[in-house]
């Protein structure tokens, strides 16, 4: 199975990277896991596929990620999101509450997560989020950075 690292790496089953991933199983199974449950969780928590795959969409450009941010695009498109959430995804800062709180959060902690504080937090809670909705949020953006330098280095290693 080609799970969204390896799609996003570029990587296929005839490649010596993807078989050299799977020499750990549990790493991509895990991963491919963790992504399902952040992107489309059995419970959302209020937090939706489409406010979800818009902030993953956003992170991903952070990152300057093209093959993760066209694979977001297309996740995203099949949600039919409205403006605010294109907006959102688009990076810009000029939106409603929550999606600006929640831009600014995921930029914060994508860009220089050594300025977060409790003061971070407390916006999000300021924005209407609570505990689970937080922790939920962490888990999506820590999730995304982690896929997009995962795949990063798999894609070093190809073209080398």
């Amino acid at each position: 199975m080609i799970d969204a690292i390896d799609k996003a790496a570029g990587l296929k089953p005839d490649d010596a990277l993807f078989h050299a991933r799977r020499f750990r199983t549990e790493f991509v199974d895990g991963a491919e896991a963790c992504r399902r449950s952040v992107l489309t969780p059995e419970h959302d928590l209020g937090l939706n596929a489409a406010l979800r795959l818009a902030l993953a969409r956003r992170i991903a450009a952070l990152n300057d990620d093209s093959p993760l941010i066209a694979e977001y695009d297309a996740l995203l498109a099949e949600q039919q999101p409205d403006g605010s959430l294109l907006a959102l995804a688009a990076g810009e800062s000029a939106l409603p509450e929550p999606l600006a709180t929640l831009g600014r959060h995921s930029d914060l902690i994508t860009l220089t997560p050594d300025r977060a504080d409790a003061d971070a937090i407390r916006r999000l809670e300021q924005a209407g989020l609570n505990n689970p909705q937080i922790v939920a949020l962490s888990e999506l953006i820590a999730f995304v950075n982690f896929q997009t330098r995962v795949a990063a280095g798999l894609r070093l290693m190809r073209s080398a």
